[in-house]
């Protein structure tokens, strides 16, 4: 099943998402997580937090919410959180997407504000499950690096290397899938400012770097409704 707003969200949401910021569109949700697919795993079993900064595959398909796939170093002991944790045990995958600082000053001359930032992000929680069937490792591999290539004029593609190069490094891996249990979205845009206010803002940010201009284009589709 695809991605949808009625992933299950917690009434106690762990990120503060007040409702004007709550995103929940699908198809954006999906957006983030695929534009900005190098997120943050999280996991606390007890020691306290361990965070590993990890590309992640978004598959649809499996699973009844959507799964997460991914690796790892194997010398990073972080998989081992993940091959310890009870079934019902959540993991945390964190997706920053485009954020800029706002000044006050760009919402125009007679604006009351204060300092702020607009930003996206996703949470996503789901139960892990360590891959160690080998074509299942494989297949995982040739997916991801395909999805990435797959922006390039050139792609390049596994089947370059030779068998035993390629083995050999897996080994140095492990492989591992998230089914997706809820996600909690957030689209900090300036939506609690008058109209008006939004449109010089996005102006000003639309003269910026890139995230900054990526920020002006998502204020200015808000505000076309």
């Amino acid at each position: 099943m695809p991605v949808t707003a009625s992933l299950k969200m917690k009434r106690e949401q762990a990120m503060y998402v007040p409702e004007t910021f709550a995103l929940t569109d699908p198809e954006q949700i999906r957006n983030v997580i695929r534009d900005y697919d190098f997120g943050l795993l999280v996991t606390a079993n007890g020691g306290g937090p361990t965070a590993t900064h990890l590309p992640f595959l978004l598959d649809e398909t499996s699973g009844a919410q959507g799964t997460l796939f991914g690796h790892m170093a194997r010398p990073n002991r972080h998989w081992r959180d993940l091959e310890a944790m009870d079934p019902d045990d959540e993991v945390l995958v964190i997706f920053q997407g485009p954020h800029s600082y706002i000044s006050p000053s760009w919402y125009g001359p007679e604006a009351k504000a204060v300092p702020t930032w607009n930003y996206v992000a996703v949470h996503v929680y789901g139960r892990p499950r360590v891959i160690r069937a080998r074509d299942q490792i494989m297949h995982l591999l040739e997916k991801m690096v395909n999805a990435q290539e797959a922006r390039l004029e050139d792609p390049w593609s596994l089947d370059r290397l030779e068998t035993g190069f390629v083995e050999t490094m897996t080994r140095g891996i492990v492989c591992f899938e998230i089914a997706i249990t809820r996600i909690e979205a957030k689209a900090k845009l300036s939506q609690n400012k008058a109209a008006e206010m939004q449109r010089h803002a996005a102006e000003v940010l639309s003269k910026g770097d890139a995230p900054a201009r990526e920020v002006a284009r998502l204020m200015a589709r808000n505000l076309a409704g």
